[in-house]
Parts: C-alpha cells; sequence; structure tokens
C-alpha cells in the first residue's frame, strides 16, 4: 500500500505502536466520562466501543458504535485545556493504544500526510453524522430504526444463509438508545418486524432476512459503506 493511501488509523498504528503498550479492557468497562480532562486519544485494535451522552434525566443517547481498526478523538482538537463531549464504554473486550493528547497533536501538525489523512478521516465523519441525523428526522422513530438496522448491518453484517447477521451482541435497550426513543416503542416494532419476518433475534443478535425490506421503507439512497455505518 502506498503512504499517500493510508488511514490516518494506519498511520498512527505504524508511528506509535513500537513507543506504546496495547491496553486490554473488558466489556462494560469505561474510558471516559463526559466532562472528564482529555488526556488522551484512543486507537481501538480490536473490540467495539459505544461513544454516548447521559441526559439529565437519565435518558441514555448512544451516538456512535466503534468497532476494529478506529481513532477515538472526541474533543475539540488544539483547544486548550479540552474536555470530553461524550463518554466511552466498552460493548465487547477491547485492545487499544493509548496516545497522549500532546504527542497526537504535534504529530499532525509536524506530518503533512498525517494531517491531510485526518481532514478526510474527520469529512466522512461529518457525512455520517449528516446522513445518520437526516435519516431520524425525515423518517420518525420507526423509520429510525429501520435505519439503524441497516447500519448496523453495514458495520457488523456477516452473510449467512438465513440473512445478514449482525455480529454485534445487543439489548433492545441499547437499541433504543441508538434510535433516541424508548425501549417500549422499539420492541413493538422489533415485534412487527419478527412477525413480517423481517428480522430475527437470538443470543442478543439481530439477524436481517429482508435488508430489502427496510431500504424501500426509508426510501434508501445506497450510500456507500463507508458512509451508511454506526461509526
Amino acid at each position: 500500500m502506498q503512504r499517500s493511501t493510508m488511514s490516518i488509523y494506519s498511520l498512527m498504528v505504524q508511528f506509535f505502536q513500537k513507543s506504546e503498550p496495547i491496553q486490554k479492557f473488558k466489556s462494560g468497562s469505561v474510558l471516559f466520562q463526559e466532562k472528564d480532562s482529555v488526556e488522551y486519544v484512543y486507537l481501538l485494535l480490536k473490540g467495539s466501543i459505544a461513544l454516548g451522552r447521559v441526559h439529565l434525566r437519565g435518558k441514555d443517547f448512544i451516538l456512535k458504535i466503534l468497532n476494529d481498526r478506529e481513532l477515538i478523538v472526541e474533543y475539540q482538537l488544539f483547544k486548550a485545556n479540552p474536555h470530553h463531549q461524550f463518554y466511552a464504554k466498552t460493548l465487547t473486550d477491547c485492545e487499544l493504544l493509548f496516545i497522549k493528547k500532546e504527542q497526537f497533536e504535534e504529530y499532525i501538525l509536524t506530518d503533512l500526510e498525517a494531517m491531510n489523512a485526518l481532514v478526510s478521516w474527520l469529512s466522512t465523519g461529518y457525512l455520517k453524522a449528516q446522513m445518520k441525523c437526516q435519516d431520524l428526522i425525515m423518517n420518525g422513530k420507526k423509520g429510525g430504526l429501520y435505519s439503524i438496522l441497516i447500519r448496523l448491518c453495514n458495520s457488523y453484517g456477516v452473510k449467512t444463509e438465513g440473512g445478514i447477521l449482525i455480529d454485534l451482541p445487543l439489548t433492545h435497550q441499547e437499541l433504543a438508545n441508538l434510535t433516541y426513543g424508548t425501549r417500549e416503542v422499539i420492541q413493538r416494532t422489533l415485534k412487527d418486524l419478527r412477525v413480517k419476518n423481517i428480522i430475527s433475534y437470538e443470543n442478543q443478535k439481530f439477524t436481517v432476512k429482508n435488508v430489502n425490506y427496510l431500504k424501500e421503507e426509508v426510501d434508501c439512497q445506497n450510500c456507500s459503506f463507508e458512509i451508511c455505518g454506526l461509526n
């Protein structure tokens, strides 16, 4: 692979992996909380992590789920004394590299290729966020759930004889947190999809048997997997 085509993740792993030890975390571990001072950026080598916020009334919102080979930079870059805007919690056992914020920012400022890769990564993330907001606003709670299921298929889908297995354990509550809905509404919608044989649910994993049904319901634009994901 030519260096000019490398992602910011790949560049950072190449630059930092020899100097930083791999740190392991069990499922359910909290990396940081909202309003914590920023000390590190993180390279997710293995596993899945949820980023979210907790409303003052206790409602939990999962903004996105990151899987293997991801960079976690959830603060205002190059700002003095920044704080985290979200929490980060492991959904599975994870392996990460911790990079000091100051080291990361110095690396970006002194390496043009890394700066270009970071800008590309940030612009893709902006498009993802805009598309996700569009889906949730235009399609309502039910359509928002359909959209999230499609994105889960793109990010975690494994093709099987029975359909697309979403290879990530998720409770109904976690799915509700992803759609900004209540568990009761999500459960009713999921029950309707199971009755119609659109999905199945076993061992906390969903299988989408008819993804085209979901796409037709939300007028899917068939965006690339790079944009239509949960990361």
